[in-house]
């Protein structure tokens, strides 16, 4: 079993639980680019963009996917930290049913309304046949996301971030290697990398569902556990739901920004997608600090240690904070040698704005900082609803911006509208956290003045 999270210097806790979040990010872009190099090298520039025009609803269904499993586990920490067992098997089942119920919602939706959705995303017809393939073996399979993404933060939700990783590093393997063997010796074309990363990921959730009955027997189920109750059901679903819409307006406030980078020509396409992927692992480690605030909020906040619930998001903060700067002090220098790297010499116009953009971002990272670890904070305490408004807020701010901005300024505008999302969230979340601490300080000084022992 692994150390709860109500034990420790917070920041240590916090940083130790972060650690194997962020190499798992790296481990996922490493696979996602091995990905691309296998299904370009093998079938050509055709059968891969047609897997890239799939690639806003894949990540509208795994972005959902996972900010739901995510927000399921919320009462599943809570109840760990209370130590209260019948409340970890109850949470479990109820999390389970209603990743049960997700699965069959994503499958039909994406099975019916893949090809009108393509349609509607102006899918070039040479593109419709392979995208139609891979992305109906994606759909049909989802059930292998959803239950690898509800297993591994069943694990993280009791503090274990390391054996996920170990999982995942495994699967991308695999992944790689059945990429390999389906298109390259079977000819199975797009379907065959849609089809190894579906076993892929029903390897890694079968790994994740051993290591459970192997290490963790308060999750063994009994009869009477699965007997859940309708507000069970709807307590795990509002704990979810706002998180996986959250992933769905990110990807939504993307085809925006998109549809405006379109109309500025083929060089701020390729800029912004540079930066972008350059972007990403700073971005994921930062999401990563928040992810372990949110569970070791959720753990603490169970437990009634709500002295230190309010110094872990404090050091967390800290934490955060740093992080960001190291990040600016490394990526502004090397913003353009970067660029570089992703789109060769001979293209310095692309490599010059994809560091302008760069830049922009590093230099903002502070304000994304606050934002994952306010969001993470509310999310463990169990308050939804501000962390639902702010990724509404995000969506608006970065299309308005993205419209307005970019129209003004043309590219850099556009750029723009990325760190102006990151400040209407933010004005969002730190006064619902510090009307929520306030709440809380208050409820922890009355119990106790009652004598109440929790």
């Amino acid at each position: 079993m692994p150390t709860p999270l109500t034990e420790g210097t917070p920041w240590r806790v916090i940083g130790a639980f972060t650690v194997p979040l962020v190499l798992g990010n790296i481990i996922q872009q490493a696979y996602q680019l091995a990905d691309t190099i296998v299904v370009g090298r093998f079938l050509g520039v055709l059968p891969l963009a047609s897997v890239g025009a799939t690639g806003v609803l894949l990540f509208l269904v795994i972005g959902f996917s996972f900010g739901m499993t995510s927000g399921l586990t919320i009462p599943l920490s809570q109840a760990y930290g209370a130590q209260d067992e019948v409340a970890v098997r109850r949470s479990v089942a109820a999390g389970t049913l209603v990743s049960v119920a997700l699965t069959v919602v994503l499958t039909v939706i994406g099975t019916v309304l893949l090809r009108p959705l393509l349609v509607l995303f102006r899918t070039p017809a040479e593109l419709m046949d392979d995208a139609m393939s891979y992305g109906l073996v994606c759909f049909a399979t989802s059930c292998a996301i959803v239950a690898f993404n509800y297993l591994s933060a069943i694990i993280r939700a009791v503090g274990d971030s390391r054996t996920p990783l170990v999982f995942l590093a495994i699967a991308s393997g695999l992944n790689i290697v059945l990429d390999i063997a389906l298109i390259a010796w079977f000819g199975m074309g797009v379907e065959g990398a849609a089809y190894a990363t579906a076993i892929a990921e029903v390897a890694s959730a079968l790994l994740c569902l051993w290591w459970i009955r192997l290490r963790f027997p308060v999750f063994h189920l009994r009869r009477e556990d699965w007997r859940v109750t309708r507000a069970e059901l709807a307590h795990h679903l509002r704990m979810g739901a706002p998180l996986g819409f959250n992933m769905s307006i990110i990807a939504i406030g993307a085809v925006a920004m998109q549809v405006r980078l379109n109309e500025l020509g083929s060089d701020a396409v390729a800029a912004f997608t540079t930066a972008i992927r350059i972007d990403g692992l700073a971005n994921s480690t930062l999401s990563s600090i928040g992810l372990a605030v949110s569970t070791y909020v959720a753990q603490n906040f169970g437990a009634r240690r709500l002295d230190r619930v309010r110094l872990g998001v404090r050091q967390g903060n800290v934490l955060a904070l740093v992080t960001s700067l190291v990040l600016a002090l490394i990526l502004v220098p090397t913003a353009a040698p970067l660029s570089r790297v992703f789109v060769g010499d001979g293209s310095e116009q692309v490599v010059t704005l994809s560091a302008q953009a760069v830049i922009m971002f590093s230099l903002t990272y502070w304000i994304l900082a606050i934002l994952y670890v306010m969001r993470g904070a509310l999310q463990g305490l169990g308050k939804m609803r501000a962390p639902f408004y702010s990724g509404v807020a995000e969506l608006v701010m970065r299309v308005i911006a993205a419209v307005w901005l970019g129209g003004l300024f043309g590219y850099l505008g556009v750029c723009a509208s990325e760190p102006l999302a990151w400040v209407g969230a933010v004005a969002l979340l730190v006064p619902a956290y510090l009307r929520t601490r306030r709440r809380l300080l208050g409820d922890d000084a009355r119990t106790a003045r009652s004598g109440v022992v929790t």
